[in-house]
């Protein structure tokens, strides 16, 4: 299952990264990813609304997704963080089956 998790940088974290300018943050988030079984498919920083990330990931429980957010959330990492299920063009095929079927009902 596919997800979006965007945020911004606490203070805290920003000073770190001011302080260690080379670190590579997208390595840390597919580390986080991998042990919660995952797989980082994408990560984009954002300027908008103070400095920030978007991360595009695919977990095969959907429970990993949340604990995934509350870790970022309580290491101090991000803050204003919002996490969005996102589905796949197969996904939006079967929910528009679906939702035919149970309109006929």
């Amino acid at each position: 299952m596919h997800f979006c998790l965007t945020g911004q940088y606490t203070p805290r974290a920003l000073n770190n990264i001011l302080e260690n300018p080379t670190t590579n943050r997208s390595e840390a988030a597919k580390k986080l990813i991998e042990a919660a079984g995952g797989k980082l498919i994408s990560m984009y920083s954002t300027p908008a609304d103070g400095p920030g990330v978007l991360t595009i990931f695919d977990v095969p429980d959907p429970s990993a997704a949340p604990a995934i957010c509350g870790i970022v959330v309580a290491a101090g990492t991000l803050q204003n963080v919002k996490l969005t299920r996102l589905l796949t063009q197969d996904e939006v095929v079967q929910v528009r089956q679906k939702a035919a079927k149970l309109r006929a009902a």
